[in-house]
């Protein structure tokens, strides 16, 4: 744990000292929101079914523009040195969990910012903001995993889309159906399969993760 907590600590202060990088992803999102805006300007109403869907799909492409630089904004020397003093499994768990933290501060604040523009459908508001966080970390788990994979060829961000989409995919549409139960006012106890299936590919992805990166780590 001490480990683990050691490179939490070393990916705050690169993101602290890169602050252009958050700066980048926080612009990102908020110029996307801005046009689908001004894209609904003169429609005045939204179709609940079209304002769900485009929120996550604004999500999973700054999940992906924000979590492909994991592994590539680190030179092979310095990945060399963490080698000598880190275990494989402490780096990945510590780039999932900072990743994942991320990942719901940037979920939240777009979802503020996208209600703020384009108006607040949701009836469940406790039910969406756990799809939200479900959401982010099954983007954050997934995607950190596929970027270590990406990262040892070149091509890293077509690469990177090739292979987490398959796995994207299946959790992209459970995500999209437990938000809209919540949009629709369900109770939860119609959630709880949905819930339960999003929560068992998050730990299948993390057990994965932590099993293989050890043979990725030392290639």
């Amino acid at each position: 744990m001490q480990e683990i907590r050691a490179l939490i600590e070393k990916e705050i202060r690169l993101e602290w000292r890169q602050k252009y990088a958050l700066n980048g992803m926080l612009l990102y999102i908020i110029s996307t929101v801005f046009v689908c805006y001004m894209s609904f300007l003169k429609v005045k109403t939204i179709d609940p079914i079209t304002w769900n869907t485009l929120f996550w799909i604004i999500l999973l492409f700054t999940a992906v523009n924000s979590i492909t630089k994991s592994f590539t904004q680190e030179g092979a020397g310095r990945q060399l040195y963490y080698y000598t003093l880190a275990s494989p499994q402490g780096i990945i768990l510590s780039k999932i969990i900072y990743n994942t933290i991320l990942m719901i501060v940037l979920a939240l604040v777009g979802f503020l910012i996208y209600v703020t523009m384009l108006g607040n459908p949701v009836s469940n508001m406790g039910m969406y903001i756990v799809s939200i966080i479900l959401g982010a970390i099954g983007f954050a788990t997934t995607l950190t995993m596929v970027a270590g994979i990406a990262s040892k060829a070149e091509n890293t961000s077509t690469l990177m889309a090739i292979l987490s989409f398959p796995i994207i995919l299946p959790m992209l549409l459970m995500v999209i159906k437990l938000s809209k139960n919540a949009m629709d006012g369900l109770g939860w106890n119609t959630s709880t399969d949905e819930i339960a299936t999003l929560l068992g590919i998050d730990a299948i992805v993390l057990s994965i993760s932590y099993l293989l990166f050890p043979y990725l780590w030392r290639s």
